[in-house]
C-alpha cells in the first residue's frame, strides 16, 4: 500500500542567468509538480547543473552570478522581497555529485548537522537519526556505527549518507546533482530505489547523464541544449516516456539515441 503525502509544486518562470556579461541560461519554464520525479538531461555544458542551482538560490555563490524570473514554491516566489535564504535552502535540499559528509563529524552528527547549523531544535535526535536513515535506505547497515567516522563509509553509503542528512531538514523538495556518477552499479540501484520511495513524499529534481537512469527513476524529462554563442535551454519537456521513445525535436531524438553529446 502507497504511502503518499501530497508533495509541494516547484516552478521556474522565465529564468535567465548570467555569470558576469555571459548569459548561461535563457528564457526556462518548467513545472515540478509534487511526487513526481524530474529529470534534466543534455550535454555537458549546456545550463542543467546551473538550472538546478537557481532552484534554492545556491547559484548565488558564485561571484558574478546574476538571475532574471521567478522560482515558486507551492506559488511562493523563493527570490521575493520576503524570502529568507537559510528557509529556502531548508525547503529545498540538494545532494552534489561527489558525496560530501563532512570529514571530522560521526555519522550521528552528520544527520545533525545541517538542524544545528541552522539554529533549529531538535526534539528526539535518535528518533530523527534513524527515520533519516531508514528513508535514506542506509539504517540497517549502519545502525550499529553512528559513532563511526562519516569517511569510514563507502562511496555509496557516504551518498546515501548525503542524502539522509537533507531528509533530516525534511525537505520539500530533493535536487539531485548527478548523485550516482561516480559510484558503482550496485550502490547506483540502491539510490535509484531510493529515490523512487521518497518520491512519494516529496519533489524530486536530478540532473543525469545517464539516459537509462532518467528513464527508470523519472516521470518527466527535461533536455537542455546550448550551442556557440547561445545560451541554454529547453528543447523539449514532457513525459519521460515521449520524451525517450516519441521525441518532437529532432536534436532531443538524436541526443537521447546517443548521436551527440
Amino acid at each position: 500500500m502507497s504511502n503518499l503525502v501530497t508533495a509541494s509544486t516547484l516552478s521556474a518562470e522565465n529564468i535567465s542567468v548570467w555569470f558576469g556579461e555571459r548569459q548561461v541560461l535563457e528564457d526556462v519554464n518548467l513545472v515540478f509538480p509534487g511526487n513526481k520525479v524530474t529529470a534534466l538531461i543534455g550535454p555537458s555544458g549546456c545550463g542543467k547543473s546551473t538550472f538546478l542551482r537557481t532552484l534554492n538560490r545556491m547559484h548565488e555563490l558564485i561571484p558574478g552570478a546574476g538571475l532574471a524570473g521567478s522560482v515558486l514554491l507551492d506559488g511562493n516566489d523563493i527570490y521575493g522581497p520576503d524570502a529568507d535564504v537559510v528557509d529556502v535552502r531548508i525547503n529545498v535540499g540538494m545532494v552534489f555529485q561527489k558525496p560530501n559528509p563532512f570529514p571530522t563529524m560521526s555519522i550521528r552528527e552528520n544527520i545533525l548537522s545541517g538542524l544545528k547549523l541552522s539554529g533549529r531544535k531538535i526534539q528526539n535526535a535518535d528518533e530523527l537519526v534513524e527515520t533519516s536513515l531508514r528513508r535514506a535506505s542506509i539504517w540497517n547497515e549502519v545502525k550499529d556505527r553512528l559513532n563511526d567516522q562519516a569517511l569510514a563509509l563507502s562511496g555509496g553509503q557516504q551518498q546515501r549518507l548525503c542524502i539522509a542528512r537533507s531528509l533530516a531538514m525534511n525537505p520539500k523538495v530533493l535536487l539531485m546533482d548527478e548523485p550516482c556518477s561516480a559510484l558503482d552499479p550496485g550502490s547506483t540501484r540502491r539510490i535509484e530505489e531510493t529515490i523512487g520511495e521518497l518520491s512519494e513524499s516529496m519533489t524530486i529534481v536530478i540532473v543525469t547523464h545517464n539516459m537509462q537512469q532518467a528513464q527508470r527513476v523519472s516521470d518527466q524529462t527535461a533536455f537542455f541544449l546550448a550551442d556557440e554563442n547561445i545560451p541554454g535551454g529547453v528543447v523539449e519537456f514532457g513525459r519521460t516516456e515521449d520524451v525517450f521513445n516519441n521525441p518532437v525535436d529532432t536534436r532531443t531524438n538524436d541526443y537521447v539515441n546517443g548521436h551527440f553529446g
